[in-house]
């Protein structure tokens, strides 16, 4: 039985304020521990067929993921590693809750955010005590990898830069080289031999003003200008013969092409490595200011450790666009790219399915709940880390529920790091959970009457599905009593769904029966008079599939299907791909068969 320590627990609350602090700690954290949890809060969910439905395959639950994760801003990341210690059985949890708020923190006109808000989302948020003026205020901003690329661009420092293998010299090259060589011994002596006489240092004074010295901070400097990559290198391999106590640094003009070489004098080898520490610290905080969140990101993914959420495909969509780049058009490119950041995901859902009566369960709290009912699980769990706080928000509740089930959960299935129990018992390794996705419809309620859910969940080809749109406002019971006079393919079993309050799936039993019915309807059989006549159409999958690459989201689903039935006729025959659908409560997707 879990201790009473976590009920109450609360995630360290990290702003701009504290995030360089936290970032330390989170990455000691993640050293440590095994597993790191994640939620996200965002403005919004997908609605109307936009959401994932029991007719989507992995392409399509794609598209509608990649919409949301465009079209919505995370503006709390909670991020919880955690890890499992036997005898007892025991949870250690660190979690952190992050506040973001997208700014253009550089002043460089980039980049331009704008979202969407649902206001349904923002009075729950408020409800549950969201904090917006620290969002706003005090949110941490960030720039993706591919924005960092493009707003490094637009910043010229100078920056030290690695003197390369000399080609063979030309002419042109000993004299520039010659002459710059003469000029930096020259501004060089002033400092390195001063006059001791006052007049000597009249002299040296006046010495360095023609040679046109200038300051680096502190350190005695000078200018080089240069008009090419070459005239560089033979700067670097001029300075490099002349003496050590000189660093140069490479100075860039608005087009980021070098255009001068700063010449900088140090004192002795302990101000030179002070110089070139300062450096590295100013390089560190411009980077820091320019990853933003990133940076936990990039912390995640140098980890390497197994990430474990809820609804990951809709969670990590929105983390890749957001924080790495935009995302691909298909799911095949996107899982290529989010295995070089995450290589391994698990969807805590797809875990408690590996449980009979918990494919039932429509969110979290339900399958805890659940667990806590029916399965005797004796565990410790430890929150070292807390922000002081007494309340938690939603986001920080969830990202501690995903801990919880998921020890719970390991503790049930015999999970185990290295797949090797203490006792020698053979384990299985999370490894085997790892990138299938549930693409989840979040129930409100916190519970589940688990006795009078029925699991009907089945594989179904795309082949026997028909979307049905033109009927006038009906159930799915009167849908399907008012279908059987129509046709002959209604008398077959078949199951009704609504999709939206404009269209439906038909599922046939056998796929041959689907193809006749969608055969007839394109060729205007007078077989279906009666049904044309009500008013009804009918087309098949590969409609749908266009009508969500199109990207038709604003319509409703049979305004969209009717956008795009006309110009794929042919897709009632049987000539496309065909896919499979968990039909009903399970919306598996097993993303790994993309990877082969």
């Amino acid at each position: 039985m879990a201790t009473s320590r976590a009920a109450a627990a609360s995630a360290k609350q990290v702003t701009r304020r504290n995030f360089a602090e936290a970032v330390r700690e989170l990455g000691s954290h993640l050293e440590a521990c095994e597993y790191v949890a994640v939620a996200a809060q965002k403005t919004g969910a997908a609605t109307g067929w936009r959401r994932a439905l029991p007719v989507d395959t992995a392409e399509t639950a794609y598209l509608k993921a990649k919409l949301a994760a465009e079209s919505f801003q995370p503006l709390q990341i909670a991020i919880c590693p955690f890890q499992l210690h036997t005898s007892p059985y025991t949870l250690v949890a660190y979690p952190y809750n992050f506040h973001l708020f997208p700014r253009d923190e550089l002043q460089l006109g980039m980049p331009s955010y704008s979202f969407s808000c649902q206001s349904s989302y923002l009075s729950t948020m408020a409800n549950d005590g969201f904090d917006f003026n620290m969002c706003i205020y005090d949110g941490i901003s960030y720039l993706s990898r591919v924005q960092e690329s493009l707003a490094r661009q637009n910043i010229f420092t100078p920056q030290l830069r690695q003197l390369l293998p000399s080609p063979s010299t030309s002419v042109a090259d000993s004299v520039f080289m010659s002459r710059i060589k003469s000029r930096i011994v020259h501004w060089r002596k002033g400092y390195a031999e001063p006059s001791k006489t006052a007049e000597g240092s009249l002299v040296s004074s006046l010495s360095k003003l023609i040679l046109g010295g200038e300051s680096y901070g502190s350190r005695p400097s000078m200018i080089i200008d240069v008009c090419s990559d070459r005239q560089v290198q033979l700067v670097l391999e001029a300075v490099n013969r002349i003496s050590d106590d000189l660093v140069p640094l490479v100075v860039p003009d608005k087009a980021g092409a070098a255009r001068a070489v700063r010449l900088v004098f140090t004192s002795s080898k302990e101000d030179k490595n002070l110089l070139l520490m300062d450096m590295q610290k100013l390089e560190d905080e411009q980077n820091f200011r320019f990853r933003g969140f990133r940076e936990v990101i990039d912390l995640l993914s140098s980890s390497q450790k197994p990430i474990i959420s809820y609804n990951c495909l809709n969670d990590l969509t929105m983390m890749h666009t957001k924080f790495v780049a935009p995302l691909p058009s298909n799911v095949h490119e996107f899982m290529c790219s989010l295995r070089m950041v995450f290589p391994s995901v698990v969807d805590i859902s797809h875990m408690w399915k590996e449980i009979g009566p918990l494919r039932k369960a429509k969110n979290i709290q339900a399958a805890l709940s659940y667990l806590q009912r029916q399965y005797f699980v004796p565990m410790e769990i430890e929150v070292p880390q807390q922000d002081g706080t007494n309340s938690a928000t939603k986001n920080e509740q969830n990202v501690l529920r995903i801990t919880k089930l998921f020890a719970k959960l390991s503790s049930l299935l015999k999970i185990s790091p290295k797949g090797q129990s203490q006792s020698d018992e053979q384990c299985c390794t999370v490894e085997e959970y790892c990138n299938i996705f549930y693409p989840c419809t979040v129930e409100e309620s916190d519970d589940v009457d688990f006795a009078n859910e029925s699991d009907t969940t089945k594989t179904v080809s795309t082949d026997n599905v028909v979307f049905l749109w033109g009927f006038r406002e009906k159930s799915c019971k009167e849908l399907r009593s008012h279908l059987t006079g129509l046709h002959h393919a209604f008398s077959e079993d078949f199951e009704v769904k609504l999709l939206d309050k404009t269209c439906s799936a038909l599922i046939f039993r056998s796929s041959d029966t689907a193809m006749e019915l969608l055969q007839e309807i394109s060729s205007e059989s007078p077989s279906l008079n009666n049904f044309l006549s009500e008013g009804l159409k009918a087309a098949g999958f590969e409609v749908y599939r266009k009508a969500c690459r199109s990207g038709l989201w604003d319509s409703d689903l049979a305004e969209a299907l009717e956008g795009v039935s006309s110009e794929l006729a042919a897709s009632t025959l049987s000539e496309y791909s065909t896919s499979q659908i968990y039909w009903n409560n399970s919306l598996m997707l097993d993303l790994k068969e993309y990877l082969d």
